[in-house]
């Protein structure tokens, strides 16, 4: 307890230590390909084929509701142990990133709000990250808060941002280490208006401290809406809900468009029809469709060889869906996703990430990703 007392000390202390800044951003060349792991779905790390991914984030760990420090269960030691002891088998190597929180919604984002209201909590937290990360020999740490929910919370969230980025290059410098990577996945876009009113990110904060951002460009619709919808369209004529919208909020409010690694899907939201001959984007539906309301890549195309279903390539919104029956499925297939990583080497993203592995079919997907980002 008195070395945690010390170690919170000192980095109390460290404001005025001369930071360096440095970033560490993949040359435009190489990029950022990375994809979520999802610790809790059983896919084996040891599975992850990393000849198409620069970097491999782990998700989840959380933090205490009282203390903020990460809650370490037996479960999340041995998921972590299995995903270190991978990592050293994997050819080509990858960098690893553990990401902290998710979605889901629940009380996650509350605790998340208290943290980072207080200078001592977010010590706490920041110092317990950097411990975690260390120990299971991770190259960097990923915020994942869904979503801060006022302008107090977005003006915090900067302030976490300053002392984590002051914190990890004071234990680089002291250690002798390379300095941790510091990412946050984030909205789609730079404004967010669910879940309460408008509020802006800290732009100017993120900037400065964070190495990049991960938008979450998709789960634009779902069975939560009467209508079908493509849920990761690029394009959308009619409303914000679309990668392009997302991307460009971002870049206009001040982000470097090399410090933005946009979001893609290996999954599709399903609905059922209301009337199975009007079966176009914006159709009627009365409830959720196969998967009970979502599969994952590898399913949408079992089930479309299966039911012989009618596939559809949206060209303006640049995504796909099918139907057959009532069934209708929203989802990214290899035309789609290749010409969204063009997208992205066009605005000068700094890459692309999945979510998530385990969801591919074969490695359809990501192999047609990294080979378009690299060629």
């Amino acid at each position: 307890m008195a070395t945690q007392r010390l170690a919170l000390l000192i980095f109390l202390t460290i404001v005025s230590f001369p930071f360096d800044h440095g970033e560490i951003i993949p040359s435009k060349s190489q990029g950022v390909r990375a994809a979520y792991w999802p610790s809790f779905t059983g896919y084996p790390a040891s599975a992850i084929d990393t000849s198409y991914f620069s970097h491999v984030y782990y998700a989840f760990v959380l933090p205490s509701p009282t203390t903020y420090t990460l809650e370490i269960t037996p479960d999340d030691v041995e998921n972590l142990l299995d995903f270190t002891n991978a990592t050293s088998r994997w050819n080509p190597s990858a960098k690893t990133v553990l990401s902290v929180g998710g979605g889901g919604g629940g009380t996650l984002p509350g605790i998340f709000s208290q943290m980072a209201s207080d200078h001592y909590s977010r010590a706490t937290f920041i110092n317990s990250t950097i411990e975690v990360a260390r120990d299971y020999k991770f190259d960097g740490i990923d915020l994942d808060w869904e979503f801060p929910s006022n302008d107090t919370d977005m003006t915090n969230l900067g302030l976490l941002f300053r002392e984590w980025r002051e914190a990890i290059e004071y234990e680089a410098n002291v250690t002798g280490r390379p300095r941790l990577i510091l990412t946050s996945a984030v909205y789609y876009a730079s404004n967010v208006s669910l879940n309460g009113g408008p509020r802006s990110y800290p732009i100017e904060a993120i900037t400065e401290y964070v190495d990049w951002i991960n938008p979450m460009c998709f789960g634009y619709h779902g069975s939560w809406e009467n209508f079908t919808g493509l849920h990761s369209a690029l394009y959308d004529p009619n409303t914000n809900l679309s990668t392009d919208f997302g991307i460009g909020s971002w870049i206009r409010a001040g982000m470097p468009p090399n410090k933005i690694v946009m979001g893609l899907p290996l999954y599709g939201p399903t609905w059922s029809l209301a009337d199975p001959n009007v079966n176009t984007v914006g159709a009627q539906t009365i409830g959720t469709g196969p998967g009970s309301g979502l599969l994952v890549y590898s399913d949408v195309i079992n089930f479309n060889e299966e039911n012989n279903s009618t596939v559809v390539f949206d060209n303006n919104m640049v995504s796909y869906y099918s139907y057959s029956g009532d069934s209708w499925v929203s989802y990214d297939d290899v035309r789609s996703i290749e010409l969204k990583v063009r997208y992205a080497q066009n605005r000068s993203l700094g890459g692309y990430f999945f979510w998530a592995l385990g969801q591919d079919l074969d490695w359809t997907i990501s192999s047609a990703a990294s080979e378009a980002w690299l060629n």
